[in-house]
């Protein structure tokens, strides 16, 4: 590493001279900071590499400088090659990038503090409205009052439309919105648009035109519903005459969802500013009616949480095509999703609250909220809807309240924001470790900050956001008051308290499913039972006290919490409560784990009526004696002994699912082999469908222990 020859440009970087040739690089003295030039050297000789690095001399010039092999001509190595290239221009680009980039931040940053500052204090003044409004709407009488009331109305939707939707931006970016998927029908999605569209289409005298579509895709039904809500509203919009069309094609694995308009059309110079947040064409003088201008900005964002393209094209003067690219769902997939259809107008995105009971329950709730006003007039209307209501101006009050029993509340409708260091999932806390059970609580809050979103979307508790209206409030306040012993007697009167009283045990019902419920209702108290029933495992679990005797019967398949982490809930907590999982046709593996999670029992759809009472019983006789049990355990796991080790193999792949073909393949017999041992099988142990001989194996691999406990036979099933 001694020099050879250097060029005259050198010596913007070493005080070098002719007479330096010759001496060893580590002698010379660098105006640049540049400790490891030596080492780097030594490194590009022991592996032929080349190693580059940003220096800057003393008078802030930037090179970088790239070490090289000096090669022979017989390709021998005989030093290193350094080269210096001045990259001072590009570095201050560089630094003047990032500055602005950092700048961009702060202004994003800022911006957002500003709309939750504006839209929390806002929403204040817009709650009392909504009360107010809410209120009028129920009192006045005359034609003309109604016609005033509701043009009130329309401004307050407007208002809060506009509201919603930096809500709605600021909700996604904070990433409290998360896709769920599964494969569903993209027809019954298009059917809801159509129904709900025809009639503000109609208004415009535009013609709308759905095209069914048999295909199935996989996605978050909820999130891509939205998406095409902001654009077939959007289409509304801007289109004066002729039509609007949704359909879909199909493209190898992708779906294409398109929305054609015969609107104003969209300059090409225009194309990917609409996407931009509070863009809008052809609307200068910023009407309301129009929104923000977030819609599109919305469907953008809620594609990249979908992974689903957003395209579009467009001629002005002639209309434009909107088209969402999602991926079609695997064939032979059946996943089934329920959905709550809702109404959403403007850029507001959907947001989706407990369904309305068919009957009205009232209960005790505690108002936590420090605004006189607004706490004023939610007491007057619980007090008109029937409520026992508490009021409290902070948390600190309310809490108190409760700690020395002056309430014992069935439901908390709190503000986030409270005075006094407590806000409203403090005060949450704070009431639910007091009463050592998970209170139903209403989070009002007009705070719209990243901060306070994703904090309330890690508590159990229903958000609202301020302005939220009356018809919104009574939803979500009847969809979440506990069945107790008061709501209880107004679904049956008298027939649970007396029950409970009695020591008679109460049958609860938990499914999403009103007609099955009601049916199932109306079975068991023709029987003579007491009966609760609930649509959610959170509504059950807000209600459900210990102690007496009773048994739950559960659907597999629930919005929220399943009936899967609804057993394995009672079970952490240590409830010993007999419970029923209700399958679907032939899912035995689910029935499986539902017996490892903790069911006693279980039954499939269609259920008929002696099996259902005959179930329900033996899980009641079951959970009062143990030796009833063991007696039934024992006598499952005498008939599974009478098999053959064949017979035993062969029941358990059928348990786990496998065709007679495939279990023929695997044990290298023939097929007809295969369905002698099966039909031999059921004969043997008395049972004449699958869901029997899966419940007989699952009692024989419980038999001597004393809690639900699955073998070999169980686990190779599921």
């Amino acid at each position: 590493l001694n020099i050879r020859f250097f060029t005259p440009a050198t010596k913007a970087l070493f005080n070098v001279i002719a007479s330096d040739v010759g001496r060893p690089l580590a002698d010379l003295n660098s105006l640049s900071a540049d400790r490891a030039l030596t080492q780097d050297a030594q490194a590009v000789l022991a592996t032929l590499a080349p190693i580059d690095r940003e220096i800057e001399t003393q008078g802030g010039v930037w090179f970088i400088r790239r070490i090289l092999p000096y090669l022979t001509d017989g390709k021998g190595v005989e030093g290193v090659v350094i080269t210096f290239t001045d990259v001072s221009e590009r570095k201050r680009v560089r630094t003047a990038l990032e500055a602005a980039k950092q700048e961009a931040e702060r202004a994003t940053i800022a911006k957002s503090r500003f709309l939750a500052a504006a839209s929390h204090d806002l929403r204040q003044p817009l709650q009392t409205f909504a009360l107010l409004q809410g209120l009028l709407a129920r009192t006045v009488e005359s034609d003309k009052a109604k016609k005033l009331v509701a043009r009130l109305d329309d401004t307050l939707g407007a208002m809060t439309g506009m509201l919603d939707a930096l809500l709605d931006i600021n909700r996604i970016d904070a990433g409290t919105v998360r896709a769920e998927l599964v494969d569903f029908s993209v027809n019954d999605l298009l059917g809801r648009m159509r129904d709900e569209y025809a009639l503000h289409a109609s208004a415009k005298k535009l013609e709308l035109r759905v095209v069914p579509c048999r295909a199935r895709v996989h996605g978050d039904p909820r999130l891509l519903e939205q998406m095409l809500r902001n654009l077939l509203s959007n289409a509304l919009k801007y289109t004066e005459r002729g039509k609007i069309l949704i359909g879909c094609r199909r493209h190898g694995s992708v779906l294409s969802i398109e929305i054609w308009d015969t609107g104003i059309g969209i300059p090409k110079a225009e194309l990917n500013a609409i996407f931009e947040e509070y863009h809008q064409l052809d609307n200068a003088a910023r009407e309301r009616s129009r929104g923000l201008g977030l819609g599109l900005s919305i469907v953008r964002r809620l594609g990249n949480l979908l992974g689903a393209q957003i395209r579009v094209r467009s001629q002005p003067g002639k209309g434009s095509v909107f088209t969402v690219d999602v991926a079609l769902a695997s064939s032979g997939t059946a996943t089934l999703v329920r959905l709550v259809p809702s109404a959403v107008s403007g850029d507001a995105l959907q947001i989706l609250v407990p369904e309305r009971r068919p009957e009205r329950n009232s209960g005790a709730i505690m108002v936590v909220e420090d605004d006189p006003e607004v706490r004023d007039l939610l007491e007057l209307f619980l007090k008109d809807a029937g409520h026992q209501r508490t009021t409290a101006p902070d948390g600190v009050v309310a809490l108190d309240l409760i700690v020395q029993g002056t309430i014992q509340p069935d439901l908390i409708l709190a503000d986030y924001n409270l005075p006094n260091g407590m806000d409203g999932l403090q005060l949450t806390a704070g009431i639910r470790a007091h009463l050592k059970r998970k209170l139903p609580v209403i989070i009002l809050t007009g705070d719209i900050s990243t901060d306070t979103l994703r904090e309330i979307a890690r508590q159990d508790c229903v958000q609202l956001n301020k302005p939220v209206s009356l018809n919104e409030l009574t939803t979500t306040i009847e969809g979440l008051l506990p069945i107790g012993p008061s709501a209880a007697r107004a679904l049956v009167p008298h027939t649970v308290e007396q029950a409970a009283n009695l020591g008679s045990p109460i049958i609860y019902v938990v499914d999403d499913d009103d007609q099955l419920r009601d049916t199932v209702r109306s079975v068991l108290e023709d029987d003579g039972r007491a009966v609760a029933d609930f649509s959610t495992c959170e509504a059950f679990l807000a209600a459900y006290r210990p102690g007496s005797d009773a048994c739950v019967l559960i659907d597999a398949h629930l919005p929220g919490m399943s009936g899967i982490e609804l057993l394995q809930r009672l079970r952490t907590d240590g409830y010993r409560l007999p419970a029923i999982m209700i399958t679907g046709g032939g899912d035995i593996p689910l029935a499986v784990q539902a017996m490892k999670a903790g069911a006693s029992d279980f039954i499939e759809k269609p259920i008929s009526r002696g099996e259902l009472l005959g179930c329900i019983d033996r899980a009641l006789e079951q959970s009062r004696d143990s030796n009833k049990l063991s007696a039934w355990r024992e006598s499952a796991a005498d008939q599974v002994a009478g098999l053959t080790s064949r017979e035993r193999e062969i029941m358990d792949l059928v348990l786990a699912g496998h065709p007679n073909k495939n279990i023929a393949t695997d044990l290298g017999i023939s097929q007809r082999t295969v369905e002698n041992h099966r039909a031999s099988v059921m004969k043997k142990n008395g049972v004449k469908s699958l869901p029997a001989l899966a419940r007989l194996a699952l009692a024989a691999a419980s038999h001597g222990t004393d809690g639900p406990h699955i073998g070999a036979t169980a686990d190779r099933a599921l």
